[in-house]
């Protein structure tokens, strides 16, 4: 049990969450930013709506996650489950995509691109669109609840909801047709699961983008701790030169005591624009999310008191003590591509070039087959053994393709289907598979029992007409009275 003292120790480690109130900026990071957020949502959003003609076999919808066929259609590729090692290779891709993101630029990715980012950001604007920048907000947030207040919460939030139900219906659009889901989810006939989906998505979105923003970066994403062990002296990040910032003073102390003062005035605009109200002052954190924000804002700054721009500046710390010693720092070109980074680009492109050949060598065509294992054999009145087979022929193209089926390594073999007459078995059969489509058949097999063995290995083939063909290795099972005379 803990006594007083270490009672109060313990309830002094909540800190209660301070609002933040990022103020508007403008700089070259910050129409950065905007390009990635437009160009983010715009992919989002637009993106479920692009058709893509592939005949009248298949979908249109250019990208289309196909649940219930279990398809994956992206443009011009389509993905079958049995193919799902190009999905695996697309996420290993985007992982190492992210290493390769660390290591040359720090945290970018989180700066940039992530989605609670984009959506905090958009979230953010908002803001200001309806309460003001950063000094209007603080007083509204401060100011007893009126009229005033509750309309401009009540407008805002119901912005916040718009953006985060548009968020949730668009992704249940890239598990189906959107104009058709579209129609049903609007008129009520759409399967439970979307309406499901879309309210779970509205409600996370609208609460994390809304209110917990920074405190998703900082505390509940794993993210900024694997970030913070890839990163090393070669890294570029967000720093703030302290060998010539400090020690701080205004612009009056500075012109008295030009050797004693540096060149931060301390005015916080660097804090005052960050998204999570960091002190980039401070170090390097898990608070800073290399949105480069405070950047802009310094640079600013030091334009207008005629000094030079680089307070705060994406650099190395290797590059921060060539610097703060008096050398040159490096190009950043070289600083982007070091060893390290190029390993991760090499391992990157190799992946990538291997999916993209493994894709363009793929088969069109695949055969299957699942042989009856009761009864294992079956004898005919004429003394021929019979096996029977589930074959399915698989047709990866989105027109409908003739098949031929044929026997390879059994003597004597003929084979027939339900929709053909016994006396017409033969050593090979045709058969039309559907566009997109698995064909099932049922085969029985027979071969004489004066040379079927017991246990016989050989293939069934399929091939088209432009040469594309699969094959599948079968067992042919006859008694063992039937063995003697032939090939074991």
């Amino acid at each position: 049990m803990l006594n007083p003292d270490q009672k109060s120790v313990s309830a002094s480690l909540y800190a209660k969450r301070k609002a933040v109130f990022p103020k508007a900026v403008d700089g070259r990071f910050r129409r950065f930013k905007w390009l990635v957020m437009a160009l983010t949502l715009g992919v989002y959003y637009i993106t479920p709506w692009l058709r893509w003609d592939r005949g009248p076999y298949a979908p249109n919808q250019a990208v289309l996650v196909d649940l219930a066929h279990r398809r994956f259609y992206m443009f011009g590729i389509e993905i079958w489950p049995q193919e799902f090692y190009f999905v695996a290779g697309l996420l290993i891709m985007a992982g190492i995509g992210l290493f390769v993101i660390t290591s040359a630029v720090g945290r970018a990715w989180c700066g940039y691109s992530c989605p609670q980012t984009v959506w905090t950001d958009l979230f953010q604007h908002v803001d200001r669109l309806v309460d003001g920048d950063r000094n209007a907000q603080q007083r509204l947030e401060n100011a007893p609840w009126g009229a005033q207040k509750i309309f401009k919460r009540a407008l805002k939030w119901s912005i916040y909801l718009a953006i985060s139900f548009w968020t949730g219906g668009a992704w249940i659009m890239y598990f189906a047709d959107a104009p058709t889901l579209t129609v049903d989810f609007w008129t009520g006939q759409a399967d439970p699961v979307a309406y499901a989906t879309v309210g779970v998505l509205t409600a996370t979105t609208f609460i994390f983008g809304g209110f917990m923003r920074e405190q998703v970066c900082i505390y509940m994403c794993p993210w900024p701790r694997i970030q913070t062990a890839m990163l090393d002296e070669k890294s570029l990040i967000v720093t703030y030169k302290d060998w010539r910032g400090e020690p701080r003073g205004s612009a009056k102390k500075k012109e008295k005591n030009p050797g004693g003062i540096g060149d931060c005035v301390d005015c916080n605009q660097c804090v005052n624009v960050c998204p999570t109200g960091y002190d980039i002052r401070n170090g390097p954190d898990i608070a800073c999310i290399t949105c480069a924000l405070c950047i802009d804002a310094c640079d600013s700054v030091m334009t207008q008191l005629g000094r030079p721009r680089g307070l705060i500046d994406y650099a190395t710390l290797e590059d921060c003590k060539i610097e703060r010693e008096g050398g040159e720092p490096r190009p950043i070109s070289k600083a982007l591509f070091h060893t390290r980074t190029l390993i991760y680009v090499g391992v990157w492109a190799s992946i990538g070039f291997a999916l993209l050949f493994a894709l363009g060598a793929r088969k069109h065509i695949d055969i299957s087959v699942q042989k009856d294992r009761n009864p294992p054999y079956t004898t005919e009145p004429s003394g021929e053994v019979r096996n029977d087979y589930t074959v399915k022929l698989l047709n990866m193209e989105g027109r409908p393709r003739p098949m031929r089926v044929s026997l390879e390594g059994l003597k004597g073999g003929l084979m027939w289907t339900d929709d053909m007459p016994r006396d017409k078995a033969a050593a090979m059969i045709d058969v039309q598979v559907p566009a997109d489509q698995v064909e099932p058949l049922r085969v029985y097999v027979i071969a004489p029992g004066t040379t079927a063995p017991q246990k016989i290995r050989f293939n069934l083939v399929a091939t088209d007409k432009e040469g594309g063909g699969d094959m599948s290795e079968v067992r042919f099972d006859a008694p063992e009275e039937n063995a003697e005379g032939g090939n074991q």
